[in-house]
């Protein structure tokens, strides 16, 4: 390394005695960049004190000749041991101006790797899976961080599964800069795996055989790190708690075991919705909700709900009864009332609704019988005169539906979007008054295609089987049109016509939609889509088709989306416009 030449000092003498002691150091670093600049900029006292108020000529003299020392420090991780480094002195009106101009050199080089596993975790695979991950390269510059990457990859695996003593009896990184190699040597040994020990639960509000079903871990499983964070997302989840920690507690190693304390604090019992919105295939819409988050201290809840819009008017309460692994599955009886419009028809009713939710896999499924009594008026005329028809229905209605979980998935309620498929029926022999068989598939998802760019499909498909079509009710007829079916149509507008012209509701149901989307800057997205779809009697029967462009603006977990679309397979039709709310998954 070469020092400054003797007459930048006498210039910086010089310059030192004509100027005030506030001035301030500009440095400009050449020959460098990336991480290496950030490093060099890091580690050099110029920079760091370059608006010091006590700068005076002596201390800029010093940190003037420390440069070339902190530059050959900062670069020493990245594998360079043998830079050049040269620094300037240049007037700038009342301050300090210093370049610094750095050769690198030739890099070191790491030319080996030494890593030994000792001890009775030496051929695990979760050890073998983090050696493989590690950055270290053998034939690649040395880089010290990714020495260090190496070792707390292997110190965390072991740590997570329960090697609680794992430490490592040699960790060296021998370097000969004459040679420029290096080679990294490694001895870990994992010593003994620990179990989970006894579980201190500290909270009076609920049944602690309760709080125990959402343990993800049994007392003298083997010790995972990972089984008390899936028990911390489990408790957080549930809602009961406003404050939940779970906590290892100190281990004891001659039982080899890990004791865990979780300390929870309730969380508010009643919790009152109020809520209004608007979209454009509801309009203006409101919520009333009262819930109930502990009714006693088996965990049940109860919610009272009243929703109005101009498309529905309902009142619901509904009991829910968590289930044999209360994370994942519970049981619910719903008691609804409701008026709704569904295309031309104006349904009133009431049913009672009994379901299961339960986990298996990768899927949730879910079991329902619900009885049901509605009436569905229908508007029949010929433009000179009008009646009113009026159907009356019977139904006990058993279901069964699966949804696809995303990875990590642990809450009650299964992803609004993915693959999801119900099948529902009902028959004369269980009391209803007509026979029918109904099945639905849905399916969304969203590949990345590139940065800030995006595909998005989704698709639906129904199709059912009914003895006569004129007795099923509207609420199990297909609809398509609206916000998330086939946009440029309005809310359920597609579907067959009847003798006067009414939407009477399909037998079948296919949707699909294309969207391209591109990330703009503050959360916003632009979109461009195609959908198509109709609600039909025949499969062959024509579609309809519709273009549009989007703008989306994107919180965390709610996108809130305005679409312009416009009818490609019906001439005349104007464009429409679509204001809508969806989850971001």
């Amino acid at each position: 390394m070469r020092r400054s030449p003797p007459a930048a000092w006498l210039v910086l003498l010089l310059y030192f005695a004509v100027q005030p002691a506030t001035a301030d150091i500009a440095v400009r670093i050449e020959g460098v960049n990336g991480e290496l600049r950030d490093n060099v900029q890091a580690l050099l006292s110029l920079q760091r004190l370059a608006t010091a108020p006590e700068l005076d000529a002596e201390l800029v003299e010093r940190l003037l000749r420390r440069a070339p020392r902190e530059v050959a420090a900062a670069l020493r991780p990245f594998g360079y041991y043998e830079p050049t480094v040269t620094t300037r002195l240049q007037p700038a009106g009342r301050d300090w101006a210093v370049q610094i101009t750095v050769e690198p050199g030739p890099p070191v080089v790491l030319a080996t790797q030494d890593v030994v596993l000792e001890g009775p975790g030496r051929d695990e695979p979760f050890l073998r899976e983090a050696l493989a991950r590690a950055p270290l390269t053998t034939g690649a510059r040395l880089s010290h961080a990714d020495y260090e990457a190496l070792k707390g990859e292997l110190q965390r695996a072991a740590s997570a599964h329960g090697y609680l003593d794992a430490t490592f009896t040699r960790a060296e990184l021998r370097v000969d800069p004459a040679a420029r190699t290096a080679g990294a040597c490694l001895t870990f040994a994992t010593g003994a795996r620990y179990r989970f020990g006894a579980t201190a639960l500290e909270q009076d509000f609920l049944n602690p055989a309760f709080v125990a079903r959402y343990l993800r871990y049994r007392e003298g499983d083997w010790y995972d790190a990972a089984a008390l964070l899936r028990t911390q997302f489990a408790l957080d989840d549930s809602r009961y708690f406003a404050v939940v920690e779970v906590l290892p507690a100190e281990r004891d190693a001659a039982t080899r075991s890990v004791p865990i304390r979780i300390r929870a604090t309730p969380n508010r019992r009643n919790r009152y919705t109020i809520a209004a919105g608007y979209a454009s295939d509801t309009r203006a819409r409101g919520t009333l909700g009262w819930d109930n988050g502990r009714l006693n201290r088996r965990g049940h809840r109860l919610r009272a709900e009243l929703r109005g819009s101009s498309v529905e008017e309902s009142a619901r309460l509904t009991w829910v009864i968590p289930w044999s692994d209360p994370a994942l599955e519970k049981l619910s009886l719903e008691l609804r009332g409701l008026r709704e419009e569904r295309a031309d028809f104006r349904t009133t009713g009431g049913s009672l609704r009994v379901a299961l939710a339960q986990v298996q896999g990768r899927w949730q499924r879910g079991l329902s019988l619900t009885a049901a009594a509605t009436r569905d008026e229908l508007t029949v005329g010929d433009g000179e005169s009008f009646r009113v028809e009026s159907r009356r229905g019977r139904l006990l209605v058993p279901a069964i539906s699966f949804a696809l979980l995303p990875p990590g998935f642990l809450g009650l309620e299964a992803a609004p979007r993915g693959l999801q498929a119900e099948l529902l029926g009902s028959a004369r022999a269980l009391g209803s008054d007509t026979d029918f068989a109904r099945l639905l598939l849905r399916d969304e998802r969203r590949f990345e295609l590139r940065p800030a760019w995006r595909l998005q499909l989704r698709g639906e498909l129904g199709s059912s089987l009914v003895g006569d079509f004129q007795e099923l009710p509207a609420q199990y007829r297909f609809y398509a049109g609206g916000d998330r079916s086939v946009r440029g149509y309005a809310w359920e507008e597609l579907s067959p016509l009847d003798a006067s012209g009414n939407r009477s509701g399909g037998r079948h149901l296919v949707t699909a939609s294309v969207e391209l989307q591109r990330d703009l800057p503050r959360s916003f997205v632009a979109a461009a889509f195609v959908d198509a779809g109709n609600a039909i009697n025949d499969f062959g029967d024509p579609l309809e088709y519709a273009a549009g462009v989007g703008l989306r603006y994107r919180l965390p977990f709610l996108s809130i989306g305005l679409d312009v679309a416009q009818s490609l397979s019906e001439r005349g039709r104007g464009p429409r416009l679509h204001l809508y709310f969806a989850p971001e998954f």
